[in-house]
């Protein structure tokens, strides 16, 4: 089923798109420029940070790793130590938080200085996120509204991996009906960061889809066996009794950390009204329910609802079933606000745009005492949920037959 999309633009509809497009380049102007303002350290003066901030991480933990010494990426004192011995004695606290996967990409950036394995990392990661939605035929001016949206800016000024994994699972659903083995692999690599495909298995289950479902499993067994056998199998236990738990530990410190201002989950949001872990837990447990549910009704056949429709809304669900997510996690958002754009059953211009723009201001409410960014994927995933049931609906009700 093709989308309903709008063909010809209105004046307003003009008007409003270049207004939003001039304030998200301008604020993407704004935090890229002092992301490069360093001071005497070589900080930045917009994070206090190295100016590839997260991606500092991938690249330093890759290299020990390559020096083999990839037993320090799992010890935090001692990592910690060797990041500044890397880069400065005054450099705040970082710790490895990656599944030991994520290293077999990582080493051949860590080959490179680190300012260009930072532009290879982040010019291939919004590459790759190309690719993946061309196969939703969106057409060339929403793609790169997509890939200059602010939430892939937002993404390269914390150096993160969102628009990998936004291209991993948005790549994988696009094509998983037509390129199951192709969709499974995609799925597979998606592992490096596996909070963020729960919703897959779920997807596949419904669709039907048992090619993709094998090759998710045997990408997923691969990609475990080749970084046992370049890193040492010593490696996934290590992630267990020493990543694992001082991720759990980060994500349910009291709150506010800093951090946490970029959150945009259900459980932070619990945690940020005064919840306490339990009931935050319980809270996001529900969510996730409740998405699994509505991912499972999505992907099943007979759905009125378009292959592009079903991909950007299963990214935004993905978003509130993690308990653990952020603002640079937000590329799919991106995808579904701009999908949106185009169809006659939008929302309000108003809302949209400031859809569009939320990545750049989230933590700016948050860090004044509303952290309320969780409000976005819950306003997009309900209101792309009604129109496709009303949809459903007023099919079943033109499909019945007359009683006259």
């Amino acid at each position: 089923m093709e989308p309903n999309r709008i063909s010809t633009r209105s004046l307003s509809d003009v008007a409003i798109v270049t207004i939003v497009s001039i304030i998200g380049l301008w604020m993407a102007q704004f935090y890229l420029s002092r992301l490069w303002d360093l001071d005497s350290r070589g900080f930045s003066e917009l994070s206090l940070r190295l100016p590839y901030w997260d991606f500092t991480n991938l690249w330093a933990g890759s290299r020990m790793a390559a020096d083999g010494h990839v037993a320090v990426v799992f010890d935090v004192d001692a990592y910690r130590a060797a990041l500044r011995d890397m880069f400065s004695p005054d450099l705040p606290n970082q710790e490895w938080s990656y599944p030991p996967s994520i290293l077999l990409l990582g080493v051949p950036l860590a080959a490179l200085p680190i300012l260009p394995a930072y532009l290879v990392w982040t010019a291939g990661t919004v590459l790759c996120l190309w690719l993946a939605i061309r196969p939703l035929k969106l057409g060339a001016a929403v793609e790169l509204a997509i890939v200059l949206s602010p939430a892939v800016i937002w993404n390269s000024v914390f150096g993160q991996n969102g628009a990998l994994t936004a291209a991993l699972l948005i790549g994988g659903l696009a094509v998983a009906p037509r390129r199951p083995l192709l969709a499974g692999i995609l799925f597979g690599l998606l592992t490096i960061k596996p909070h963020l495909g729960i919703l897959v298995p779920f997807c596949l289950l419904a669709s039907g889809n048992w090619r993709a479902i094998v090759a998710a499993i045997g990408t997923t067994l691969a990609i475990a066996v080749t970084t046992g056998m370049f890193f040492g199998f010593d490696v996934w236990r290590l992630f267990l009794t020493e990543t694992r738990p001082l991720m759990t530990a980060i994500m349910e410190a009291p709150y506010p950390q800093p951090y946490q201002y970029h959150a945009i989950t259900v459980f932070f949001t619990m945690r940020a009204i005064g919840i306490g872990v339990t009931g935050a837990y319980g809270v996001q447990g529900v969510a996730t329910v409740a998405c699994i549910a509505a991912a499972v009704w999505l992907w099943r056949p007979g759905r009125p609802v378009s292959h592009q429709e079903r991909v950007a809304l299963t990214a935004v669900l993905a978003i509130l079933a993690t308990p653990y997510g952020y603002t640079y996690d937000t590329i799919g958002m991106a995808v579904a606000v701009a999908l949106l754009a185009t169809m006659p059953s939008r929302p309000p211009r108003l809302i949209l745009a400031i859809c569009w723009l939320w990545p750049f201001v989230a933590h700016s409410f948050a860090h004044a005492g509303y952290c309320v960014g969780v409000l976005v994927p819950l306003f997009l995933a309900a209101w792309m949920l009604r129109s496709i049931w009303t949809r459903g609906r007023k099919a079943e009700i033109s499909a019945e037959p007359s009683l006259a």
